[in-house]
Formats: C-alpha cells, sequence, structure tokens
C-alpha cells in the first residue's frame, strides 16, 4: 500500500494519485504542517497542484447509484481541488488525509451522496469550528446578503435530484465594489466563491485566494478553453465581469 497509486483500497475507497504516491504525500503534509499558519498550509498546498489537468465527473454516487469515496488528485474540478487543498491541510499523513476528506466532502463523515457537501456554502454551515464566512468582514458596508433557496431553479426544477431545498443566506461582495482596502483584508489561503445570479445556486466557480509582492491571484481549476488545469489568473481582471464573490477562511 505505501507506494499504491491508482486503484481501489481494501476499505473501498477509488484512489488516483497521479503522479504521487502515498509516501510522497507524507512528505509533502508533513511539510505542510509545519506552516503554523493555516491559509499557509493552503497556499503552500495548493501550489504543489499547478499544472493539474481539469476533470468533470470524478466523483462516484448520485441520488441513484450507491456513493464511494474518490481520492483523485490527478485530476480535478474547482471544487474537489478545494475539497482536497482542505483535507490536506488538516491532516500530517495519507492516511489521516483520506479520513479527513470524509469529513470534508460528507457531513459528519458519512460518505453518502446525501450528505455531501453539494454547495459552497455548506462548509461554513456544517464546519463552523473549521470555516468561517469573512465575507461581511472583508467587505465592511459593502457585504450584500440575498436570501436564497438552493437547488431550485427558476422553473422550479432541480439542480440535483433528490437534494433537498435549502433555504440559505448568501453574503457576497459586489466585482465593482471591491477596493484596494478590501483586498488588503484577503489572505493567502482564503477560499473565495464566485457569487452567481443563478436562481438555486450560491456560487459557480471556487478557487483559493493567493497573495504575490503586486497582486492579488485566484489559484484555481480553470475550465476556460485553452487553460484546463490549475493555474493562477489575476484576481481583479478575473472578477471584472462576474457579480461578485465570497470569501471563505480556514480556522
Amino acid at each position: 500500500m505505501a507506494s499504491k497509486k491508482t486503484g481501489f483500497r481494501e476499505d473501498g475507497v477509488m484512489t488516483d494519485l497521479g503522479g504521487w504516491t502515498e509516501s510522497d504525500l507524507d512528505a509533502l503534509l508533513q511539510d505542510a504542517q509545519r506552516l503554523p499558519a493555516p491559509g499557509a498550509r493552503i497556499g503552500f498546498l495548493s501550489k504543489q497542484f499547478l499544472g493539474v489537468p481539469y476533470r468533470t465527473a470524478t466523483l462516484a454516487g448520485s441520488a441513484a447509484e450507491n456513493e464511494r469515496l474518490v481520492v483523485n488528485i490527478s485530476g480535478v474540478d474547482c471544487f474537489t481541488f478545494l475539497d482536497y487543498l482542505e483535507a490536506m491541510r488538516r491532516s500530517a499523513s495519507h492516511a489521516e488525509f483520506v479520513e479527513n476528506l470524509k469529513n470534508v466532502r460528507y457531513r459528519n463523515g458519512v460518505v453518502d451522496y446525501l450528505a455531501r457537501n453539494h454547495f459552497f456554502s455548506d462548509w461554513p454551515e456544517h464546519q463552523p469550528e473549521f470555516i468561517s464566512d469573512v465575507t461581511a468582514a472583508v467587505g465592511g458596508d459593502s457585504a450584500v446578503s440575498i436570501e436564497k433557496m438552493l437547488n431550485v431553479k427558476a422553473d422550479g426544477s432541480y439542480w440535483l435530484a433528490g437534494i433537498a431545498l435549502r433555504r440559505r443566506n448568501v453574503t457576497f461582495i459586489p466585482s465593482e465594489r471591491f477596493d484596494t482596502k478590501m483586498l488588503a483584508k484577503l489572505q493567502t489561503g482564503d477560499y473565495i466563491g464566485i457569487y452567481t445570479d443563478l436562481a438555486g445556486l450560491d456560487v459557480a466557480h471556487v478557487g483559493v485566494i493567493v497573495k504575490g509582492p503586486f497582486m492579488f491571484y485566484l489559484r484555481h481549476a480553470s475550465s476556460a478553453p485553452g487553460k484546463m488545469r490549475v493555474l493562477d489568473d489575476e484576481l481583479a481582471h478575473y472578477l471584472a465581469d462576474k457579480p461578485g464573490a465570497c470569501v471563505y477562511r480556514a480556522k
């Protein structure tokens, strides 16, 4: 097991570690744990994913199919990228990472499609001991809160079959209100969700904030044509034509 990269573990976990081995991850996570701040760990760990391909449909499970825990770091979408980062920053070994992934991706660590955190705002809602919604603190008077009924489209149909509706207040900062004062409140390792006006959804995309010497970057698994990998985009430029953003911070 120490060098296994791809396949099924004895406990049924579907695993694809790409270019890493379990021993590689043990060493990487031990290095990350030497960084005391959660945000610094996330920034360090996210850098290791740069260039990893963007892929869809990497999870296994639906309302009609039994859920399986998937550990696939050979290809990620924007949400699974954050799943892996958050589980890794809590872990000092590959074995801990797999266990923590259950608690990041699922409510109460129960590997079940119905218990999966399908929405970005599920994180602070169900894991307040690990994740804080700091959008209002960053945005101040410019932050906006709107009540949404998650999972139901404007026409009354569901985004996700079998998943209950969730009434939730979503706080975001309109993109046109972002200024240097707000940017100064951001930290490397902050999780950012790109707010959407679409009924039934809180965000349309997620990523990680990386603070450079002269500007802020959005590190994310991009599905844009010609990109299709984990990369850095200049944050202000990326937000320019988006409705706004939500900001969460690891505790």
